[in-house]
């Protein structure tokens, strides 16, 4: 590759290399604003094998951002239209890699019907989330040992 990303669905075979990398990224930018429940929530819910199942019969989907053999980002969707999970590699945040991911999630919602995508952000992730389009539907509130802010994109018609 020429150094560029390339965003499209993971494969089984991703499963777990997502997964690895939304750990690392959470560790590394999210816990510390996390009771040590809300961290054990988190890892519970990458580790759960049920989402895994329902990843691979289409209920619960991934996409990934992938350069030179590498994946370097990651979004997934429940619900076909809630973001559950998105990360990008320290390494290459800053350079568009969420926002494409975010826009290859809302073109699979539009496509079944959706008007619009939610997510709980995490404290890191609010102002992400208002940068590309998201506003908050609620105050922060802790759930679980996780501190979220519920947030709203309505899709331009």
């Amino acid at each position: 590759m020429d150094g560029r990303y390339v965003v499209r669905s993971a494969t089984k075979d991703e499963w777990e290399d997502a997964m690895a990398l939304a750990w690392r990224s959470f560790k590394k930018f999210v816990a510390d604003d996390y009771t040590d429940v809300g961290v054990k929530e988190f890892y519970d819910f990458i580790s759960d094998n049920g989402i895994y199942k329902m990843f691979l019969i289409g209920e619960y989907r991934l996409w990934v951002a992938e350069l030179d053999g590498e994946i370097v980002g990651m979004i997934s969707v429940r619900a076909k239209r809630h973001i559950s999970l998105l990360f990008v590699d320290e390494k290459h945040m800053r350079k568009g890699i969420g926002r494409d991911l975010i826009y290859a999630a809302s073109e699979y919602m539009l496509e079944n019907g959706e008007t619009y995508a939610t997510v709980n952000a995490s404290p890191y992730g609010v102002n992400f989330y208002h940068a590309v389009g998201f506003k908050d539907t609620r105050e922060e509130y802790v759930d679980s040992g996780m501190r979220i802010t519920p947030m709203r994109w309505d899709f331009k018609q």
